[in-house]
């Protein structure tokens, strides 16, 4: 499947380093403002062809709408989120993410944009996530439009983490805690 980029996904896997952290700020409107050399590293575009530009140019495939809706309604409230993210490179390879999101506010408390912190995943943390996301994928496979897509995937994940009695936020700390979340 070709991205609007006009990436076309591969199955190459892309690693980075356990101890380095992938680093990147955004406006309000998620456009890159600042990435750190992993990040350049690790996704393969230069510093150039990344500022200005949205985040989503990072967006795999193989996330579903849900996860991010659920991360947007969270920072957009002033709050955190960890999230575990599939990232798709600018030549096609994947890399996964334990990504922890954090408002930036100025002196008034006002949000200013975004500033994101990315480690190295266990593997079998990678796992649970695909898991959970494969369900949500199929959800969203069933609906003409991205709209309805991310409505029904989102209302899955509400029913499959209110049955769990969690939240995402708190399935991730799980799985972090169980897992050991990054390696």
């Amino acid at each position: 499947m070709r991205q609007a980029t006009g990436v076309v996904p591969t199955s190459e896997e892309r690693t980075f380093g356990r101890e380095e952290i992938i680093v990147s700020k955004t406006d309000p409107q998620g456009r890159i403002t600042y990435a750190n050399d992993v990040f350049v590293r690790v996704s393969g575009y230069r510093r150039d062809q990344l500022l200005g530009r949205p985040h989503a140019l990072i967006r795999h495939p193989d996330m579903p709408r849900a996860i991010f809706r659920t991360l947007w309604d969270t920072v957009q409230q002033g709050q955190e989120i960890f999230a575990y993210v599939k990232n798709l490179a600018a030549d096609g390879a994947y890399y996964w993410v334990l990504a922890h999101v954090t408002p930036s506010t100025d002196e008034t408390g006002a949000t200013v944009g975004y500033h994101s912190n990315r480690r190295l995943p266990d593997p079998s943390a990678v796992r649970a996530a695909e898991e959970l996301y494969g369900v949500l994928l199929a959800e969203e496979s069933r609906h003409a439009t991205g709209n309805a897509a991310v409505d029904a995937s989102s209302a899955v994940l509400a029913d499959l983490l209110a049955g769990d009695g969690t939240t995402y936020d708190a399935w991730v700390w799980d799985i972090i805690n169980s897992h050991g979340g990054t390696r």
